[in-house]
């Protein structure tokens, strides 16, 4: 008979630890949501489509640093799902996956090094995005001339990570703890 460490811890203070974070986990989901409409809302026309702020993103980087890896990729999974659904269409969900999970894999690669500020990690996810969804783009256009565009992609990544990054880090000293816990 094995004995599992419960951290002292009693069934209802799991359960409701376990709650909390789902909570969190909603409240997050909705305000990525949120921040994806109102990116929706703001056309940036520069000649390039898919260029955005990554408002989203500050959500999703937020909720790795001070969550886990899980609650990030189920935040930004129903984020890109619903959004997709409410906003976007289907077909550029795909795009929006493409980018979402790029991203989150290098902010969760770089995190995990420690080598790297949150703002670091933030750009690198930027460019990351763009490069996820520059995949997709040349493989349903059939045309790998798509990555003529990747050096603008590159600065507009970095420009909008940095951007997030600086936000990321103002609201990861702001926001309290016990939030997460």
């Amino acid at each position: 008979m094995s004995i599992r460490n419960t951290g002292g811890a009693s069934p209802r203070d799991r359960s409701a630890r376990r709650t909390k974070r789902l909570t969190t986990g909603a409240m997050f989901a909705a305000l990525a949501l949120i921040f994806s409409y109102i990116e929706f809302l703001i056309p940036i026309n520069i000649g390039i489509p898919g260029i955005k702020l990554g408002f989203a993103n500050l959500v999703i980087i937020i909720a790795l640093y001070e969550m886990d890896f899980r609650y990030a990729l189920a935040i930004n999974l129903v984020r890109i799902g619903l959004s997709g659904l409410l906003f976007s269409g289907v077909f550029a969900m795909l795009y929006s996956l493409a980018g979402g999970l790029t991203s989150l894999l290098v902010m969760a690669l770089l995190r995990r090094t420690g080598r790297f500020s949150i703002i670091g990690v933030s750009m690198a996810a930027g460019v990351a995005h763009n490069f996820g969804q520059l995949i997709v783009a040349a493989l349903v256009i059939e045309n790998a001339k798509m990555f003529i565009y990747f050096p603008v992609l590159v600065f507009s990544g970095m420009a909008a990570g940095i951007g997030i990054g600086i936000l990321a880090a103002v609201l990861d000293r702001k926001v309290p703890k016990q939030l997460f816990r």
